[in-house]
């Protein structure tokens, strides 16, 4: 009896690591992601008083706690809109 308690104590701790490891490894759907570059150009387009439709995207990184989505303007304005890990948007950076 004394040896399986140290057994169920050991079975509790490795279930607490377990919640925590998958909240670290969160993705964004492909729709989230095309959301978030709609986002970005709607963003982009109000910063330099163009259309969306003059925006580009053209790179889409994912970083360990964020994601970051590279553009130009018809201007060759170059932008980066950051998000966070679960895609909602925080700023605008020119370049």
């Amino acid at each position: 009896m004394l040896m399986v308690l140290p057994a169920l104590l050991v079975g509790c701790a490795v279930q607490d690591i377990e919640p925590t490891q998958k909240a670290q490894t969160h993705k964004v759907s492909p729709v989230r992601s095309l959301d978030m570059e709609q986002l970005c150009k709607d963003q982009a387009a109000k910063r330099y008083n163009t259309g969306a439709q003059k925006i580009d995207v053209t790179a889409f990184e994912q970083f360990q706690g964020s994601y970051e989505m590279q553009g130009f303007t018809a201007r060759n304005e170059s932008f980066i809109c950051s998000f966070d890990p679960e895609g909602h948007f925080l700023h605008l950076s020119m370049r």
